[in-house]
């Protein structure tokens, strides 16, 4: 290249934006990411090191920063070297980066990076990785179903460092089994090599028991993964240990670091007289709390008055940023966990016990600092003017549903004086309740009424009992108060064009919509809107089959036609709720995104923008650590519900079928709220055709259906805690079922 071209590109570089961006970032005249994948396309060939940087004008003393740079540039799959070492863009070369997702029966996908479709990965390609792992896969076809086919190219990044699982001994061979079963590969387990005497000494391992193995050998396509056990859970039935599996197998961090905790006990125990300077009071103001009575973490209060012919609706929550600032190491460790995790007797909390339970807990007689939206709603139910301020306040009682329910409904009094002066605002509130959900019907907001239960426990920690959760107007109460300040808040960022995180939820993809209307066909249903269906299509559609005795069925499936809600920068509106803007602004004790849209509120407020970095990659981030959180309390959940079943096998039982799968169907039992697999070979003597489109196993020879909502008699036959496994086998058989005559009736009236 010629001097004159090097200089030509040089000064080309210092007039690019997103290098002066960079420049003014780390105050280091480094090209941004932008500006090397650009330069690279231009060049149209392989660069090697050298080259780049002559090309970039990078100095000595820039070189360490900018081979991390590339560096992360590669672990990002956004340049790949070839094998001479020099640097290319991964689209000349036709690959495709993205994270692997594992399945069970070996096969995988890879998700890209882009957002397009996903890659099917045969099990000889899932031998070189572990679910996960960021790999680059080169398109080398399609397969029988249609779908692309990849062959992975390169590991770029390794997700699994130390996993759990079960150690199995065969032939003086010890392998450990993983928990995650979208880890189909083994650990082969290694004498350790240089673990001190006392670590040996507590490493005696025994077949069977849970462990946590290090991976000191990722895979390949020659060997499979290597490891060293470096600690010991104990065996599956031991107290808790469903806690310990769940922790380590989807990676929830669990542990405050020393510099977290220091930031924590630093905090004050109460609040101080200063800090209520600039903020509103209203320790005047009955604002009261309502939870569950097993809550522990109070971040809501709230309190309604008659205003005119509408209603002044105060909702306080409390203000964590007050406490946690950007740059903590509360700050950072709060971001890593996204939210808490509440398992069954047991909460994995955001923040540390002290502001958690303390002093963003809103208890009762103590004075507590809050973030306010103040509404003004009107008759009809629709919110006329509202504004959010910093303000302090004295939570009046901690009420529970069940207790503001009975008041409510005239089914229990109490003559004590607090609870007896709180009668007037309580009903007050229950007024204006019954008027947001008639606004809400009017808007058309779906709403799914789904069974949720609660698990009682003996004095061991075993599951005593399974009963059902009764949702009352004091549930849905609070739930409209926190929908009505959530919608103000996304209003208020909207309006002053501060960037936050919106919970989105978007329709129905066109592949499951398809899926539904096929499906109502059958029951001579459908739903209007078309292409585009609304949230009041659905709701519209809900209120017309809630009567059918087949209604739980036709619910289920609709509900499973939509798409699952996350947190993203991009506002395209919450389908489910009908609202054309949604944020979460409610939970910032146990919730990440809640406590963005705090600090971005107090920026609107003294008129500052408010960034906390890559607000895209933070959505990403929190929408995963909910779902892990889900996952994992299912994980503990369905643990707890097989361990009870133990006791209970060659029982029979009624229940409803759950879904229908390829392999069988999943039966919800009536009583106990347990799901179990009857398998497609014990459905009986003929070859079952599973269908996806009905949700159904139909008969080849005798015609015999099972179908989502089919109600069945089953009989317990294993309940297996290494697996998580629940079978059970045809009971006695149910002549008659809501489901089916729901059906019979609907082929009767469309003469199907």
């Amino acid at each position: 290249m010629s001097t004159k071209l090097s200089q030509k590109l040089s000064n080309t570089r210092k007039k690019d934006p997103h290098f002066q961006r960079e420049a003014a970032k780390y105050d280091a005249p480094l090209p941004s990411r932008e500006y090397v994948l650009m330069l690279l396309e231009k060049q149209g060939t392989p660069v090697d090191y050298d080259q780049l940087c002559v090309l970039l004008d990078i100095r000595k003393n820039e070189e360490e920063m900018f081979r991390r740079r590339l560096g992360a540039m590669e672990r990002d799959g956004e340049l790949m070297r070839n094998r001479k070492g020099a640097y290319i863009l991964p689209e000349r070369a036709s690959l495709i980066a993205g994270r692997v997702e594992g399945h069970k029966d070996g096969y995988g996908f890879l998700i890209p990076d882009d957002g397009g479709d996903d890659l099917y990965l045969d099990a000889k390609q899932m031998t070189k990785v572990l679910h996960r792992d960021r790999a680059l896969v080169r398109v080398t076809g399609f397969d029988r179903k249609g779908r692309r086919e990849g062959a992975i190219v390169e590991v770029l990044e390794r997700a699994n460092n130390r996993i759990v699982g079960r150690v199995l001994i065969e032939h003086g061979i010890m392998v450990v089994v993983p928990e995650n079963k979208r880890i189909s590969q083994d650990i082969l387990v290694v004498a350790e090599r240089k673990a001190d005497k006392k670590l040996k000494e507590k490493l005696k391992v025994k077949a069977g028991q849970v462990v946590v193995v290090e991976i000191v050998e990722q895979p390949n396509r020659h060997s499979q993964p290597i490891g060293q056990i470096v600690e010991i859970l104990g065996n599956y039935a031991d107290p808790g240990m469903e806690i310990e599996i769940a922790l380590r197998k989807h990676d929830l961090p669990f542990e405050f670091s020393a510099q977290a905790l220091a930031e924590n006990e630093q905090l004050p125990d109460k609040i101080r007289k200063a800090e209520g300077a600039g903020r509103v009071d209203l320790r005047d103001l009955p604002l009261v709390t309502i939870d569950g009575e097993t809550a522990r973490d109070f971040d809501d209060a709230v309190f309604a008055e008659r205003k005119g012919s509408g209603w002044r609706l105060v909702v306080a929550i409390a203000d964590v940023s007050h406490y946690v600032k950007p740059g903590m190491a509360l700050d950072r460790e709060a971001l890593e966990r996204g939210n808490s995790v509440y398992f069954p007797r047991w909460v994995i909390p955001m923040l540390p016990e002290k502001l958690s339970n303390g002093l963003c807990s809103l208890n009762p007689d103590v004075d507590r600092l809050a973030m306010v939206c103040d509404m003004d709603i009107g008759a009809r139910g629709n919110i006329k003017e509202y504004c959010f301020y910093p303000a302090v306040f004295r939570s009046r009682a901690r009420l529970t549903y069940t207790q503001v329910w009975d008041w409510l409904s005239g089914a229990a009094r109490s003559d004590d004086r607090v609870y007896a002066s709180l009668q007037a605002p309580l009903r007050t509130l229950h007024d204006l309740f019954k008027v947001l959900l008639k606004a809400r019907g009017k808007r058309g907001a779906i709403d799914f009424e789904t069974i949720e239960t609660m698990m009682l426990f003996d004095d061991q920690g075993k599951i005593r009992d399974i009963v059902p959760t009764e949702r009352n107007d004091a549930h849905r109460l609070i739930e409209e108060c926190m929908l009505a300040a959530n919608v103000c808040a996304s209003a208020f960022l909207q309006k002053h064009k501060q960037t936050c995180l919106y919970r989105i939820h978007e329709g129905p993809t066109p592949e499951k919509l398809e899926g539904l209307h096929g499906f109502l066909k059958e029951f001579g249903l459908s739903l209007s809107g078309g292409d585009a269906p609304s949230a009041k299509d659905y709701a519209a559609l809900l209120d017309q089959v809630k009567s059918r005795p087949d209604a739980q069925l036709l619910q289920t499936v609709m509900l499973r036609s939509l798409r699952q809600a996350t947190y993203s920068p991009d506002n395209v509106g919450h389908f489910g709720l009908s609202y054309e803007h949604y944020t979460h602004f409610t939970s910032p004790i146990r919730r990440y995104p809640d406590l963005l849209v705090h600090r971005s509120i107090k920026a609107a407020l003294e008129g500052k923008p408010y960034s906390p970095g890559d607000w895209d990659a933070i959505g990403l981030h929190c929408s995963m650590t909910e779902r892990r959180a889900d996952e994992a309390t299912r994980d503990v959940t369905n643990w707890l519900k097989c361990y009870y079943m133990r006791d209970r096998i060659g029982e029979e039982f009624d229940g409803t079928i759950a879904a229908v799968v390829p392999f069988g169907v999943f039966v919800a039992l009536d009583a106990i709220h347990v799901e179990g697999l009857v398998h497609v070979s014990e459905l009986g003597k003929d070859y079952f055709q599973y269908d996806a489109v009905k949700h159904q196993m139909l008969g080849e020879r005798s015609g015999q259906r099972y179908r989502l909502g089919d109600r069945l008699r089953v009989r317990l036959v294993r309940a297996d805690l290494e697996t998580g496994r629940i079978d059970f086998v045809l009971g006695t058989p149910l002549e008659s079922t809501p489901a089916a005559v729901g059906i019979e009736q609907s082929r009767r009236a469309t003469g199907r």
